[in-house]
């Protein structure tokens, strides 16, 4: 073939073969990804803000549950073996990002090219393979968002890999028996990760932002609602006085200010000064909600 030709479908293109002639209409190889003339042509785009962002947040759900996990299962007798467990998560998330992002294109630095995103379509090539004159279906998957699909399991996957090769080896210097239940834990939500990225990830690519705004203002409340004293001083003073309650409301303000930013662009950044809304509305309002009064009433 010598002339290009409109390949059917939407990720179905062609590649120029030695001889400079075109293959038939089929997948664009892996990092290639088909144009509007059935070109397939290399990702070589600059991931945009959004897409660092929606990789931040990716790297941050692990993260997130590593420390949950951590602090759910802790003994509180010792807590500086806590605090040890909370760093070394840190460092086994930070590692296996860092490894996945260096052994992409271009390999040995923590830059990459990629082929950004157009519609919600290119997340889910498997559903949009071509079936010209209705006979054979021609079969055009690929990762038309490389390497944006690819590189979270990657990252889940060294990940992993740190957390089994450091945490067990932090152990023996720390002896504890729920430091073994945080890796168990984290045994079962990674393969649960992993699963709901790849059935999902499109739509976490669209909504991201919208999840972490939800996700912190429920769990802040949840994190309010363990209280015994639901009066507003007493949980306003607690939540200043004591340095793990004060740790805990400063990170779910971090991560609604990451879901604002990640909305809004850094474009209207005033938006950050509703962080405190969530949490000060809940103090404000917690004493009208008692179940109590409203069985008495």
């Amino acid at each position: 073939m010598t002339a290009v030709r409109t390949c059917p479908g939407l990720y179905c293109g062609r590649t120029e073969l030695e001889d400079g002639s075109w293959s038939d209409c089929g997948a664009c190889p892996r990092g290639y990804r088909t144009n509007a003339s059935s070109y397939c042509m290399p990702c070589a785009d600059e991931p945009t803000l959004y897409d660092w962002q929606y990789l931040g947040f990716m790297v941050l759900l692990p993260m997130v549950l590593h420390w949950f996990f951590i602090d759910v299962v802790a003994t509180r007798k010792s807590k500086e073996g806590i605090l040890i467990q909370h760093i070394c998560a840190f460092v086994e998330i930070v590692s296996g990002t860092l490894a996945a992002l260096l052994v992409l294109p271009p390999t040995g630095t923590v830059a990459l090219y990629v082929c950004t995103p157009k519609a919600l379509s290119d997340w889910y090539t498997l559903l949009h393979n071509p079936q010209p004159d209705y006979k054979e279906t021609l079969h055009c998957t690929q990762e038309a968002v490389y390497p944006l699909y690819t590189v979270v399991l990657l990252i889940y996957a060294f990940s992993l890999l740190m957390t089994i090769s450091l945490r067990p080896w932090l152990l023996t210097f720390h002896s504890s028996n729920s430091g073994k239940k945080a890796i168990y834990c984290a045994l079962y939500f990674y393969p649960i990760l992993i699963l709901i990225h790849t059935v999902a990830a499109g739509l976490i690519y669209c909504s991201f932002p919208y999840i972490i705004i939800i996700i912190s203002m429920i769990t802040s409340a949840s994190h309010f609602s363990v209280k015994i004293d639901q009066s507003a001083p007493a949980l306003l003073i607690s939540s200043v006085t004591d340095t793990r309650n004060l740790t805990i409301l400063m990170g779910h303000w971090l991560v609604h200010a990451y879901g604002i930013i990640s909305l809004t662009g850094f474009k209207e950044l005033w938006y950050l000064s509703l962080v405190p809304a969530p949490a000060l509305f809940y103090i404000l309002t917690a004493q009208f909600t008692d179940p109590m009064k409203i069985h008495n009433d």
